[in-house]
């Protein structure tokens, strides 16, 4: 497949599949990629690994393009192609949601604390603290049960659907808290909070300002965040040897594996699960690390699985939105 054709047949798909229902701008933007030949082929000189459609929407956004009318992305693309293929070129995807912390929140509330947290992949750290965070689960009858730190409310509130089995009771008690990154971002950097807010799709409300107000979280107690590349050998472990030695260390790759190339999966899960407990969120697909094989066919769609040492606890919205407990995880206690 050619360049041109790869451009051609990734955005077709992300208008098509992803963008709908989600922004009606970056579907758009995609239809326009696919059938402008100017602007296919600026796409096309972007490294393939640095030209998904919400990391080229993102960076066109920090760069100025504009967005009323949306016609008008094509013409500012050809006029401004250098200056996007070389920001691109240097950027990666950093979707630090920290929604994602009412999906890990049912697998750390099985673990015995104290908890020394630390998250590959981690971004700004914002899934670090999800002893920080308010919790709001809304079950099918409507009703809604809430967590709040021990001090009280949190400016930060996770609003997340919930069906089958029980909702936890208790936040984590987490004493420590360190993430490693191939480019750790500053939750206090105006530059790295325009990049982690230019992130959000047009159209996705409450994401910008979420963000935002965990950020004013990590930045008044910052988490020990590393640059280096988790999966080399010896390098998780090396972090993991600075936390509290009375503390249960709990390594999360929360939907971070996709990014690891599959023959460097297996050693990273490897090195995770022989430092302490292992919580993650992933495709049923993505690997086979599971205690028990997951039926990919049964599983529900644009679900991923929430696991506790390879134990699958629940099926779980990517970026935390739902949480489905699944039929024998009750019996599940870490």
């Amino acid at each position: 497949m050619s360049e041109l054709d790869d451009v051609r047949t990734r955005y077709d798909r992300f208008a098509g599949s992803e963008a709908p229902g989600r922004s009606a701008l970056y579907a758009t933007w995609a239809r326009i990629a696919c059938d402008d030949v100017d602007v296919t082929a600026v796409l096309a000189r972007i490294p393939a690994t640095h030209r998904q459609p919400p990391l080229v929407f993102a960076v066109s956004r920090l760069l100025g393009a504009p967005e009323d009318p949306p016609a008008a992305w094509a013409e500012w693309v050809r006029r401004n192609a250098d200056r996007l293929v070389t920001e691109c070129s240097t950027r990666t995807i950093q979707t630090n949601e920290p929604l994602r912390c009412a999906a890990l929140l049912p697998a750390l509330a099985l673990i015995q604390g104290p908890i020394a947290l630390l998250e590959v992949g981690a971004s700004a750290g914002l899934c670090l603290y999800p002893d920080r965070y308010s919790y709001a689960y809304r079950s099918p009858d409507g009703s809604v049960a809430r967590l709040d730190p021990a001090t009280g409310p949190s400016t930060v509130v996770l609003e997340s659907e919930w069906r089958g089995g029980a909702i936890p009771e208790r936040l984590p008690d987490v004493v420590w808290r360190a993430g490693i990154d191939l480019c750790p971002l500053d939750p206090a950097s105006p530059a790295d909070r325009a990049w982690l807010t230019g992130l959000v799709w047009p159209g996705e409300e409450g994401r910008r300002e979420r963000i935002i107000a965990a950020a004013d979280i990590a930045a008044a107690d910052p988490p020990n965040l590393v640059r280096g590349d988790a999966a080399s050998p010896g390098v998780l472990a090396a972090l993991a040897a600075s936390a509290p030695r009375d503390a249960t260390l709990v390594v999360t790759t929360p939907g971070v594996l996709a990014h690891v190339p599959r023959a460097r999966r297996t050693p990273l899960i490897a090195a995770a699960r022989s430092l302490g407990r292992w919580v993650t969120i992933d495709a049923p697909s993505l690997h086979e690390e599971w205690t028990h094989p997951v039926d990919v066919a049964d599983w529900p769609q644009g679900r991923f699985v929430l696991a506790l040492d390879g134990g699958v606890l629940a099926a779980v919205d990517p970026l935390g939105a739902s949480v489905e407990w699944r039929h024998g995880a009750d019996g599940f206690r870490g």
